[in-house]
C-alpha cells in the first residue's frame, strides 16, 4: 500500500496503518481437514491463519468521519466508546468495528438511526468458526450499507466455542431473522431474542453443524442407480 492514498476531499492523508496480523494458527492442505484422505492434491500446502490487526488513524476515505460520528453518539448515550468498540480495522479497503457482544444492539441502533450514519440495511450475517482464535472461536459477520450515504461497513462480534451466544439483530434489522437461523443452523451460534431460533436447511434433529472447521468430513453416502458414492474422506486421495 502506498504511503498516502486519495481521500473523498481529494488532498492526501497518510495511509492507514495497522498493528499487524494476529496469527492464530497454521493450516495445512487446501481446507484444514484432518484424519482423512486429501483428494484436493494440496495435502502438502501450509499457510498462516493470520487475522488483521487494529488499525491506526487516519483511516482514510470516509472512515474517520463515520468513526467520529459513531464514538461522538455512543458518548451521548453514556457508552464509552472504547467499552463497545474493541478494535477498528481497516483492512482490503473496507471497514470494520469488532464490537462487544452485549453492546451489539446498541451500537447498531445508532449506525440505523443517527442522521450522519443512517445504516438502514443489513444484508445479513455470516458465521466463521476459527478454532484456532481462542476464547473467540466463533465470530458473527454484519454487512451494513448506508443508502443515504451511499457507504458501507461491516460489524463484527467474536464469542468462545463454549458460549456462542449472540444478541439477535431481528428487532433492528428484521431482515436478520433468516440469515441468523442459517448462521444458528451451520455454525452453531445462539442469537439470544430471535423470535424463532430453529434450523432453516438441515433437518430440525440433525447433530452438529457442518460449516464449523471441526466438523467431521466424511458426509453421507450418495446412491445414484445403484451406483454408491463413498464419502469424501473414504475417496481415494491423489496427493
Amino acid at each position: 500500500m502506498s504511503e498516502t492514498q486519495e481521500p473523498e476531499n481529494g488532498s492526501n492523508v497518510p495511509a492507514p496503518r495497522d498493528q499487524g496480523p494476529e496469527v492464530i494458527g497454521v493450516r495445512k492442505g487446501m481446507f484444514g481437514a484432518a484424519g482423512g484422505g486429501d483428494t484436493s492434491g494440496y495435502g502438502g500446502l501450509v499457510r498462516t491463519v493470520a487475522l488483521p490487526g487494529a488499525t491506526s488513524r487516519p483511516y482514510g476515505s470516509y472512515f474517520d468521519e463515520v468513526a467520529d460520528e459513531l464514538e461522538g453518539a455512543l458518548e451521548e448515550q453514556d457508552l464509552l466508546p472504547e467499552n463497545a468498540i474493541e478494535k477498528t480495522v481497516v483492512d482490503r479497503g473496507e471497514l470494520t468495528f469488532h464490537i462487544a457482544r452485549e453492546h451489539l444492539v446498541r451500537v447498531a441502533r445508532v449506525l440505523r438511526d443517527d442522521p450522519a450514519l443512517r445504516f438502514e440495511l443489513c444484508t445479513g450475517v455470516s458465521g466463521v468458526h476459527f478454532p484456532g482464535d481462542k476464547g473467540r472461536e466463533l465470530h458473527a459477520v454484519y454487512h451494513l450499507r448506508s443508502l443515504t450515504h451511499g457507504r458501507i461497513l461491516r460489524l463484527e462480534v467474536s464469542v468462545p466455542d463454549s458460549d456462542p451466544h449472540v444478541p439477535s439483530l431481528v428487532a433492528v434489522y428484521p431482515t436478520n431473522d433468516w440469515h441468523e437461523r442459517e448462521t444458528y443452523d451451520f455454525f452453531g451460534l445462539i442469537f439470544d431474542g430471535h423470535p424463532a431460533l430453529t434450523r432453516i436447511m438441515m433437518p430440525d434433529d440433525w447433530q452438529g453443524f457442518p460449516q464449523r472447521k471441526d466438523y467431521p468430513l466424511g458426509g453421507i453416502p450418495v446412491e445414484y442407480k445403484g451406483a454408491q458414492i463413498p464419502a469424501p474422506d473414504q475417496r481415494r486421495s491423489y496427493s
